[in-house]
């Protein structure tokens, strides 16, 4: 039972955005724009929701982590549960082939910023420079993984409710998020 009221039926960070829709619209508009934006990115759609998503996961926020690794299967034209080996066995050194040697350092930045922010060092930022990341890569990454923490502590925080990390209900939110986006 979440700690404050909130719509019936509403998961995760949905009910609060509907509940409160003067932050809701900022949270989604912040969200649209680091997710959905490709106009200003180097990262594809479903990097950048596999990040939001590997974030979800390291935080354990279930809703959230179901939600963006949906969105990050749908942007990437694979079925529901594919990338769910990946976190599951939550190992980088072991990465499967969709995971590049570029990728999986951004994802190794996006888990110090996760950890602790002041674990993003030089030595990860030389190491995703030398493997091809661009200063929008890098700053992506870390805003994603930063944002990504403040939306798992606020819908984990409220304690707002979420289906099993299968749940139907998630592929088809992924589909909406990948073709509507996050602004409504």
């Amino acid at each position: 039972m979440a700690h404050i009221s909130l719509p019936d039926n509403l998961p995760g960070i949905v009910g609060l955005l509907a509940a409160y829709p003067h932050t809701g619209r900022a949270l989604s508009s912040l969200a649209h724009s680091l997710l959905h934006s490709p106009e200003t990115s180097d990262l594809e759609h479903w990097q950048r929701e596999f990040i939001a998503a590997y974030v979800s996961y390291l935080n354990c926020c279930n809703f959230c982590y179901a939600s963006h690794r949906a969105a990050a299967e749908a942007a990437k034209g694979v079925e529901f549960g594919f990338f769910r080996p990946f976190f599951e066995q939550n190992e980088l050194s072991t990465s499967p082939d969709y995971i590049s040697p570029l990728f999986e350092k951004l994802l190794k930045i996006a888990q110090s910023v996760q950890g602790a922010c002041k674990a993003v060092d030089s030595k990860l930022i030389e190491e995703a420079r030398s493997a091809g990341a661009t200063d929008i890569m890098i700053h992506e990454t870390i805003l994603i993984a930063a944002a990504f923490c403040m939306y798992n502590r606020y819908v984990d925080g409220l304690a707002t409710f979420s289906m099993p990390p299968d749940h139907p209900s998630y592929w088809e939110m992924g589909q909406q998020l990948v073709q509507k986006g996050y602004q409504r």
